[in-house]
């Protein structure tokens, strides 16, 4: 009861809240015009795509807070984005029950893997160098957004910038709330906001009964099983080791797994560890105190919560924002992670080549056989590093 409480009152800060929101913001406008060309590629109704907006935000909200909860760590869940890209590709001809069949299957594979601790094993045998590395290779070129974006929009770049170079050293703890509040405003003043585009509704989910066709579960299920496993999984518990949360990785990807079999009739087509949004949330700027920041996860969880219940509502609402300021605060949220990842990838000398090649491999976005680099990077890495072990005995 006294967690409880405590974690109630923790709710009441103001870094905390504004991780978990970034987080939730970044996540849906980087990507969730991913999830309706999946759901257009289907033939999906407009009520059916609202629905799966609201299985997803129901199911993301429900795993982060009671995983972060559970095990007092900042444990933040999100949809594949590569498995949704992989989606609007694959499912072309496929029947929307034929889809949800493949949905629930590749939930229930991951479940599999949490339940048989079979992924825990895996990790053991990574390196901390090589997980910050992939890290590293993941979250930069977020980092390197906040340059590139000066040339569509330098007025907005430049000034999110220059506010967070004056508060980082006055106001560490609140300087990413106040770059955004500077970047909304800034926005609003060169007339870059759209808001005329939101709508108030309240989303009501739709049931489609799956069924299991073979082909289907094949051809596209297991693709999709591969690429949620090593696009997003990985990357996820790579974040949470770099950040020294050392939670279990077996319940978290048994619960997620339990979670798309139950929402998958209402289009919750995949739930898995976030990795770049759940940095946000492990970074110093979400608490001083990394015992605490969790708690940002929760926040985080109660915005996914929200953005289910109104659906396309909060959809809308996130695309309201200019691309520029979404990518400006999350490079700018992600930069002491993405330096902290790369010191722990370069610290030790003896694990630092096969640490490089993890980070240049999954940097470069290599893609072989539609599985992305954060997987080969991995791959190459743990080659380079245990061969060289092998001959240095």
């Amino acid at each position: 009861m006294a967690y409880l409480i405590s974690t109630v009152l923790g709710l009441f800060n103001f870094s905390r809240f504004t991780a978990g929101f970034v987080a939730v913001l970044v996540g849906y406008t980087s990507s969730a015009v991913i999830i309706f060309q999946a759901a257009e590629t289907l033939g999906a109704s407009e009520a059916q795509t609202s629905s799966w907006l609201w299985a997803l935000g129901i199911g993301m909200g429900l795993t982060s807070i009671g995983l972060s909860l559970a095990f007092k760590s900042p444990v933040l869940t999100a949809w594949s984005t590569p498995g949704a890209a992989l989606l609007v590709t694959s499912l072309s001809g496929v029947s929307m029950s034929d889809a949800i069949g493949v949905f629930m299957f590749s939930s229930a594979l991951i479940m599999l893997c949490g339940l048989t601790g079979w992924f825990d094993m895996l990790m053991r045998w990574v390196p901390q160098s090589l997980a910050g590395a992939m890290l590293a290779g993941v979250l930069l070129p977020f980092g390197v957004n906040i340059f590139t974006s000066i040339e569509t929009q330098w007025m907005l770049a430049v000034g999110m910038l220059a506010t967070y170079l004056v508060v980082k050293p006055l106001q560490p703890r609140y300087v990413i709330p106040i770059t955004l509040m500077a970047g909304v405003l800034l926005a609003y003043t060169q007339d870059l906001l759209h808001l005329e585009t939101l709508h108030f509704t309240i989303t009501s989910p739709v049931w489609v009964t799956p069924t299991f066709n073979t082909a289907s579960l094949i051809g596209v299920g297991i693709p999709f099983f591969i690429v949620t496993m090593t696009s997003q999984m990985m990357p996820g518990i790579a974040v949470m080791r770099a950040n020294n949360y050392h939670t279990p990785a077996s319940p978290l990807m048994t619960w997620t797994g339990i979670t798309g079999v139950i929402f998958a009739p209402f289009g919750g087509f995949s739930y898995n560890l976030a990795a770049i949004t759940a940095a946000i949330c492990m970074g110093k700027e979400a608490d001083s105190d990394s015992s605490k920041r969790y708690i940002a996860s929760i926040w985080a969880g109660l915005f996914y919560l929200f953005t289910g219940i109104f659906g396309a509502t909060v959809a809308s609402l996130f695309t309201a924002f200019p691309q520029v300021l979404v990518m400006s605060i999350a490079g700018l949220a992600l930069l002491s992670t993405i330096g902290n990842s790369l010191s722990a990838a370069l610290h030790n000398e003896i694990e630092r080549e096969a640490a490089l090649i993890t980070f240049l491999v999954t940097l470069s976005g290599l893609s072989i056989m539609g599985i992305g680099s954060a997987f080969w990077g991995i791959v190459l890495g743990l080659a380079a590093f245990y061969l060289k072990k092998a001959f240095t005995k």
